[in-house]
């Protein structure tokens, strides 16, 4: 049955199932006249694709997918991200599946205790809205789930490597559009990645973004809070 929804400020209409029924729940909002997006689902291609996913994996992936190509019409896409919110800021933490971006934002919720909380562990949505850049919550939330109904300024977006010892440095150019773009849903048709590029490189242009050197101790998150909460203009001087 087609329900509706509120996410990343926009009237959804979706009809799923499964987890991404479930974990849609508290985007729901009363049905309107009024529908930015209509959000359809392929999962049958997806598992095509990927024969060990199940139906539930391929709707999700699938709505998702879906969803953040349509995104694109109104400023928007999607991050490979743990996001964190520290005092009204959110702050994206991507990188490769694996390379501890949950584990980073951990430690800023040890470090910031009720300051700080997730916003989405996965799959935020960000929108450029009136020039502002902003991070939303959405139902496509990673393997547990972790995500809040709100919308928050983006205060920065640092891609994350592992390493020895701890640094944080700022970082723009084609390596930088390189790393994010490959954290990105990639549409397939040449005008989607066209508005996607186009997209991308005001993301680079108007966002601090960091590329942080890291190991899991205490002190990694005190150094990206640091230059991150400053921002790249301040931390330049």
């Amino acid at each position: 049955m087609e329900r509706y929804y509120k996410i990343a400020g926009l009237t959804v209409s979706m009809d799923t199932f499964g987890i991404t029924e479930e974990r849609a729940r508290k985007y729901l909002c009363e049905p309107t006249e009024t529908v930015d997006m209509q959000v359809v689902s392929n999962w049958e291609a997806v598992k095509d694709r990927h024969p060990g996913f199940d139906a539930n994996t391929g709707e999700y992936m699938s709505t998702a997918a879906n969803f953040y190509k349509k995104l694109l019409d109104f400023e928007g896409m999607m991050l490979h991200s743990s996001t964190v919110v520290v005092d009204g800021r959110a702050y994206c933490f991507t990188a490769d599946s694996g390379t501890g971006k949950s584990t980073h934002t951990d430690l800023w919720l040890k470090l910031f205790g009720e300051r700080a909380y997730i916003l989405n562990d996965d799959k935020p949505a960000l929108r450029r809205e009136g020039g502002v850049w902003y991070a939303y919550g959405t139902p496509w939330s990673g393997k547990h789930d972790i995500s809040v109904d709100e919308r928050v300024p983006l205060g920065g977006i640092a891609c994350l490597n592992r390493a020895a010892e701890n640094r944080i440095e700022p970082f723009s150019g084609t390596a930088a559009i390189g790393a994010i773009f490959k954290q990105l849903n990639r549409p397939r048709d040449p005008e989607s990645r066209i508005k996607l590029l186009e997209l991308l490189d005001k993301l680079i242009r108007e966002v601090p973004v960091w590329q942080l050197h890291c190991n899991m101790d205490m002190e990694a998150a005190q150094i990206a809070y640091a230059a991150m909460s400053k921002g790249r203009k301040d931390q330049n001087g």
